[in-house]
């Protein structure tokens, strides 16, 4: 089997479990690749060329949410299922943490464990091609303290007009990150849906909106001021009154891979510590 692994790229403790990973999966006869930035910090890995697409049967993350959603879009590139190993805090989108590397890989050489498939989102920006977001599609302001307007179209109806610090649209899995922390909804992941949250509104309607998988959403910048468009919390470009972003269910689905089912509700009690709630 063929490994690949994404780091955390700062993260001392990530270095050290990958490459106490790497050691356990070479013993087992699999090949272990990063990339070359990693190269120093995972001895006896191979090593991809700079620029080279990745190709392996397993991406695994080692670090937290935001490295599990970079190994995911890596593994979408590679139609590859995704591993996390937690070496972070919250750890929402990880499954197993440093402890339980050699039994995942035994579950794994077993062939006991399961591909949980996830919905992405296609955000289709001015003169662009699309790209796709795991987590979520935040329109946002691009001058501070300046509030956006922003006009809301549903399946070619408009919705509403929001003035706002911004707007999350987010997937199931990423209803857990931003979306959440504005207020939103937590969305069991296995659903497909997308999950509008308008942040810090400044108008009268100001609630989570939750549409169907095969709704088209539209925004239209309005208004005399800019905003900006990050995906997955990577900037993207910045919109200009006029101009829309148009948003949809992906076509790509994300895979994790799974060592045992997860009860949403279970990971929730645990990863938002409610045992005492």
């Amino acid at each position: 089997m063929k490994i690949v692994l994404v780091l955390h790229p700062f993260r001392s403790e990530a270095a050290d479990i990958a490459a106490g990973f790497t050691a356990e999966a070479l013993a087992r006869g699999h090949s272990v690749e990063v990339a070359p930035s990693d190269a120093a910090r995972v001895p006896n890995a191979g090593v991809r060329p700079e620029g080279a697409p990745i190709t392996g049967d397993l991406v695994v993350g080692v670090g937290g949410d935001g490295t599990v959603l970079e190994a995911l879009r890596q593994g979408i590139g590679a139609d590859a299922p995704v591993l996390g190993i937690n070496a972070g805090h919250m750890g929402f989108l990880t499954e197993i943490e440093p402890t339980n590397v050699g039994a995942a890989l035994d579950a794994i050489e077993g062939g006991r464990f399961f591909l949980s498939e996830r919905m992405t989102l296609s955000a289709l920006l001015p003169d662009a091609e699309p790209v796709i977001g795991i987590n979520d599609v935040v329109i946002e302001k691009a001058i501070s303290q300046h509030v956006i307007r922003v006009a809301a179209w549903v399946g070619g109806e408009r919705l509403v007009g929001y003035r706002a610090d911004g707007i999350v649209v987010a997937s199931p899995t990423g209803s857990t990150a931003y979306n959440f922390s504005a207020g939103g909804p937590l969305v069991d992941p296995e659903l497909d849906a997308l999950v509008v949250t308008p942040v810090a509104p400044h108008t009268l309607f100001g609630r989570p909106l939750v549409f169907g998988p095969a709704v088209r959403l539209r925004f239209v910048v309005e208004g005399d001021r800019p905003v900006r468009v990050n995906i997955d919390g990577r900037s993207q470009r910045d919109m200009v009154p006029g101009e829309a972003i148009e948003i949809v269910r992906g076509e790509q689905r994300a895979r994790f891979l799974r060592l045992a089912p997860r009860n949403f509700a279970k990971s929730v009690r645990e990863k938002f510590h409610l045992h005492d709630a």
